[in-house]
């Protein structure tokens, strides 16, 4: 199982800062609930990474149509 390969599952992403000072990626569904703490500084990687992501899946959509 990869990156690319389809489920049929749902879940709730929640995103915001905790009391500690930590940015809180927190996933819940299928009856599992999965926080996920960065400091700051990793936070601002992960979303680095998501916007480069996200300009990649634009460029091979387009080549697609």
């Amino acid at each position: 199982m990869g990156i690319n390969t389809e489920r049929d599952v749902e879940a709730n992403l929640q995103i915001g800062p905790t009391s500690e000072g930590m940015v809180r990626l927190f996933i819940e569904g299928d009856g599992i609930e999965i926080p996920m703490d960065f400091d700051p500084e990793e936070a601002e990687e992960i979303a680095e990474e998501i916007r480069a992501a996200a300009q990649a899946a634009r460029a091979m959509s387009g080549k697609r149509r």
